[in-house]
């Protein structure tokens, strides 16, 4: 997957670690500032499905891009990358479905509104770490550090 001859990959991921962790940011505001929630609600579900677009994304022309260089299958630090990306791709999926759902069931009250609320500060939470360490890893793959 190129564009004028540029892996897509690297140009893609840009957004995945602008809005991943806006997306997840969005969505924890939601979750512990009560007073703001019917203010937060729409910017979080859109935030929310952005980034796992983005990260979708991202993932899918990694993938793409590590298949097309075969030369680049023994690097330790891509590896771990790879993994970290993996891992980020899984997380990023119920991350997004639950910032819907939430929204979505926004006006509801009692043990459902906590469980999602529990359910997506920990995969708020998982997405924000994630996106940082797999973004490190991938830098530090590409610059040699």
């Amino acid at each position: 997957m190129e564009i004028a001859g540029l892996p897509l990959h690297p140009l893609v991921v840009h957004a995945a670690v602008v809005f991943g962790p806006l997306g997840a940011l969005a969505a924890l505001a939601y979750v512990v500032l009560p007073a703001r929630r019917d203010q937060l609600r729409w910017p979080m579900i859109v935030l929310a499905a952005v980034a796992t677009g983005s990260v979708v994304a991202a993932y899918v022309t990694g993938l793409s891009f590590y298949n097309s260089r075969p030369d680049l299958h023994q690097l330790p630090s891509l590896q771990t990358h790879k993994t970290r990306a993996t891992v980020l791709f899984y997380v990023t999926l119920p991350f997004g479905v639950l910032a819907i759902v939430t929204g979505w069931l926004h006006a509801r009250t009692g043990a459902l509104r906590l469980l999602l609320h529990g359910l997506l500060l920990v995969a708020a939470g998982t997405v924000l770490v994630l996106v940082v360490l797999t973004g490190d890893a991938g830098a530090r793959s590409v610059w040699g550090k």
